[in-house]
């Protein structure tokens, strides 16, 4: 089903990740993470949508985090800090781009161990 979002907090499926990269933007997956909760919204045509999501769960706004995933362009090129959900004056971040380092690094841990490193689709 197109749109899908899931929420994960162990390991993806390789063959949900292929499905839910082809399913709306081919060459990478929107999601969302919970850098508290160690949780990530993935999947669907917005990171609003996944956000939502997360805030239904539990998650806090503060801790939310949109970026996008490339698989099979390796580590240093697999993740897209960018997001509308980003634009946050009041935690320092007045663009799209997360630009803080110490949460980019928290964001890429987090996507390394829930999502993957950028390696190739299965």
């Amino acid at each position: 089903m197109p749109g899908d979002i899931h929420i994960i907090s162990e390991r993806i499926d390789p063959t949900l990740l292929a499905r839910l990269v082809q399913e709306t933007f081919v060459t990478m997956v929107k999601y969302v993470v919970d850098l508290e909760r160690q949780k990530i919204a993935i999947g669907g045509e917005l990171h609003a949508d996944a956000e939502a999501l997360l805030l239904e769960d539990g998650s806090v706004s503060r801790d939310l985090w949109g970026a996008n995933y490339h698989p099979g362009v390796g580590r240093d090129k697999c993740i897209v800090y960018t997001a509308m959900i980003n634009i946050r004056p009041s935690r320092g971040n007045p663009a799209m781009e997360v630009k803080d380092q110490a949460i980019r690094e928290r964001i890429r841990a987090l996507t390394f161990q829930l999502i993957g490193e950028g390696e190739p689709l299965e």
